[in-house]
């Protein structure tokens, strides 16, 4: 059998494809140190603004607003959204990030897409918020409402136009992957918080390791969040914390890490908060933070 031979040019113009694919796969893979703000009023006091400085934070994921029902359960409507009452130092990127309630996506909304991004668009340009490249959206979607929310995805990508990324639950992983650029998996509210008294709700390596599995062959880019803040709730009358301890922190990042490497490149606390900072020692957040 006789083999065939390409000419020369084509064989560059396949060369330059494959490197053109390979470098946009690497612009979309996360990289890099960052926090989740979750204030309803953006106002840093001096604990955290040195916080942003030592650990070489370069990302603020900033919720906007949260998307709700309205009283009458027919149209989702904004809630509880920010203030800014100064800005983030110039060179770190703000990444406009919305929550939404689980009940929007019981069926398709037309047209909320563009409204939440137009809306995001004017919150940025009515604060002087300029460069965002990047919005995230936060929903916690299931087997029933995922096909839902992946078309609303889709509009908002299309109107939003730049990078769109999207948080990913443990119980997710299983499932297709989301049309994002990238997604941020929560590595927390892991467990049942009925079951508190043997677990923390928080975080535990026991509810974390049956998830392991799917890291590996789940095909899309993830950064890692992992929680440093405090839980408070009220059981039968009796005031409960739930925090987790650094140990545990560290070990579930270990056993992330050894599955999927490459979630070490982009990592996420939960969240930028005076209190939170203090809670643990700087030789902890140095963990966490190494790549």
């Amino acid at each position: 059998m006789r083999s065939k031979r390409f000419p020369l040019e084509f064989c560059l113009l396949i060369s330059l494809l494959c490197i053109g694919c390979s470098q946009q796969k690497q612009r979309e893979l996360p990289e890099g140190n960052a926090v989740y703000f979750w204030r309803t009023d953006l106002r840093l006091d001096s604990t955290e603004k040195a916080f942003l400085q030592q650990y070489h934070i370069n990302k603020v994921y900033c919720r906007y607003f949260d998307v709700v029902m309205n009283d009458d359960g027919t149209e989702p409507k904004p809630n509880a959204t920010i203030s800014f009452s100064e800005t983030l130092p110039a060179d770190i990127e703000i990444i406009p990030t919305v929550y939404i309630t689980e009940d929007c996506m019981h069926q398709k909304h037309v047209g909320l897409a563009e409204k939440i991004v137009k809306r995001i668009q004017q919150m940025n340009e009515t604060n002087d918020i300029s460069e965002v490249r990047e919005i995230q959206i936060d929903y916690d979607y299931t087997s029933k409402s995922r096909s839902t929310y992946y078309d609303f995805l889709k509009e908002v990508r299309q109107a939003w136009g730049k990078t769109v990324s999207t948080t990913i639950r443990l119980h997710q992983l299983s499932m297709a992957t989301p049309p994002a650029d990238y997604g941020v998996l929560m590595i927390y509210n892991t467990g049942d918080p009925r079951k508190w008294e043997d677990r923390n709700p928080i975080l535990d390596y026991r509810d974390v390791y049956p998830y392991l599995e799917h890291l590996d062959n789940y095909q899309l880019s993830l950064a890692a969040a992992y929680p440093v803040y405090l839980w408070v709730r009220n059981i039968q009358g009796v005031r409960v914390e739930h925090t987790v301890e650094a140990a545990e922190i560290l070990k579930v990042k270990k056993a992330m890490e050894k599955e999927r490497p490459d979630l070490s490149r982009a990592i996420i606390t939960y969240h930028l908060d005076k209190d939170n900072i203090n809670r643990y020692k700087p030789q902890t957040y140095e963990e966490i933070y190494h790549h």
